[in-house]
């Protein structure tokens, strides 16, 4: 596989954190005081009640682990087994598991029940760590800013560090692939999602991907100003001709002209909603896929989409 590789430039280096067994760690009664009250005094830790005959404990241990190794130590975890400290789990009052508290400073100051999607953990974690996210979000922000700035290839290294420690952040996996894309390496782009398991190819930074490459195939052929002149002479001598229009918004595409495209298929939806069985709008859905969804072109297009639908 071509993602992941950790070689890295100087500038990303302070991604790297503490290594997982500094920062995760397994406690009980006796030790309680020395690796949470005493460590909580300079940096947060969060205690984690569980037991192995827990199911959601089975779901919850592992995100929290993930999560809290990414911090590079700002923030610690101690995992508690109740079936091995029930003085402890008692003291707590824990009625039911997984049961999550956080410490600063000796005492507790937040926590909650039962498992949570990664996106809440990680809202946890930001609270008690100030809000200023992870080295590994400071990283993807980074390489995110280098791939719009044009900088493909240390972009392209910044997210292979941050796979290089989570092979499925599906956030830096689907950034790589795009830096693949731009650099004209379609191929290793492909390779890496012919490898990727079922369940990870599915998520849909993934799938964006995999439309944006299919749409580049589909369009490289395509694009050239001959090309444009031609198609749009011939919407102009037949503006009810559907395919014309068509070619035309698939041939700006592949002259990375993004905007016209989406305007000339939402044109097609506007004159003609029942052309090729939908086949304006459904081609819309896929340019917004590719584009992500939460890009503005997908925002402003969705919603004038929207408009010639419902009204």
């Amino acid at each position: 596989m071509l993602v992941g590789d950790t070689n890295a430039p100087a500038q990303a280096t302070e991604m790297q954190g503490a290594p997982p067994g500094e920062v995760v760690m397994e406690s009980g009664t006796e030790t309680f005081k020395q690796d949470v009250l005493d460590v909580s005094q300079s940096v947060p830790v969060i205690v984690d009640f569980w037991a192995p005959w827990c199911g959601p404990c089975k779901q919850l241990g592992p995100a929290l682990e993930k999560l809290v190794s990414a911090y590079g130590g700002k923030v610690r975890l101690v995992k508690i087994n109740i079936d091995e400290n029930q003085p402890l789990a008692a003291q707590f009052q824990v009625q039911s598991i997984p049961a999550v508290f956080a410490f600063k400073e000796g005492r507790p100051v937040d926590g909650f029940m039962g498992a949570l999607p990664e996106s809440q953990l990680k809202a946890f974690i930001d609270k008690l760590t100030g809000g200023e996210g992870s080295p590994v979000d400071a990283a993807l922000e980074q390489a995110e800013a280098l791939a719009a700035d044009g900088n493909h290839d240390d972009a392209l290294t910044l997210y292979q560090q941050v796979l290089g420690q989570d092979r499925e952040n599906t956030r830096a996996l689907g950034g790589a692939l795009r830096c693949y894309m731009d650099i004209d390496e379609d191929d290793a782009a492909r390779q890496v999602i012919e490898e990727l398991p079922p369940e990870l190819a599915a998520k849909p930074e993934i799938a964006a991907v995999v439309t944006a490459l299919e749409l580049k195939q589909a369009t490289a052929d395509s694009g050239s100003d001959e090309d444009l002149t031609a198609l749009e002479q011939a919407v102009a001598a037949n503006p009810k001709d559907m395919q014309a229009r068509f070619d035309l918004a698939m041939a700006r595409y592949g002259a990375s002209d993004r905007e016209g495209a989406v305007d000339g298929l939402l044109e097609i939806v506007k004159l003609d909603r029942k052309w090729d069985d939908d086949g304006g709008r459904r081609q819309l859905v896929k340019f917004f896929e590719a584009f992500g969804s939460t890009d503005p072109l997908t925002v402003d297009g969705r919603r004038r989409l929207s408009s010639l639908l419902f009204t």
